[in-house]
């Protein structure tokens, strides 16, 4: 299964089956993704490889966070998989994927720091596109 950032300069692979899949509402999450939650995959280091642009992935370790990182495309600033700090699991930000995970996620995490504004999408009129703005 493949992924990749925005532009495209940075390729990665991943062997299922994945450990978990998480939507994430910790501060952090929220902040980095600029949204309600992280949509993430949990995959042992093992089952990861980039395949092109690794030199354009930048990371960045939250100085009081235990495990919290980030990893980001240099050209584009998409958000890239990480590997948490003590590496004991890549973090695959579901949002890359160019594949089906063949999965959904399992669990909201941190579901007491979710945002405020944060409404369920069930009770959220849906569009197939961009609605026309009112005149």
């Amino acid at each position: 299964m493949r992924g990749s950032c925005l532009c495209g300069c940075a390729i990665y692979e991943i062997d299922p089956p994945f450990e978990k899949f998480y939507y994430c509402h910790c501060s952090r999450c929220r902040k980095i993704t600029g949204s309600a939650y992280a949509a993430n995959l949990f995959v042992e280091p093992e089952q990861f490889r980039w395949l092109e642009g690794e030199e354009f992935v930048e990371r960045f370790e939250h100085p009081k966070a235990k495990y919290f990182a980030t990893g980001f495309c240099g050209n584009c600033g998409s958000s890239l998989p990480w590997l948490v700090q003590g590496g004991a699991t890549m973090i695959v930000p579901a949002g890359t994927l160019d594949d089906n995970p063949g999965m959904t996620p399992e669990k909201n995490i941190f579901w007491d720091s979710r945002a405020c504004w944060f409404k369920e999408t069930g009770d959220i009129e849906k569009h197939a596109e961009r609605p026309s703005s009112p005149k």
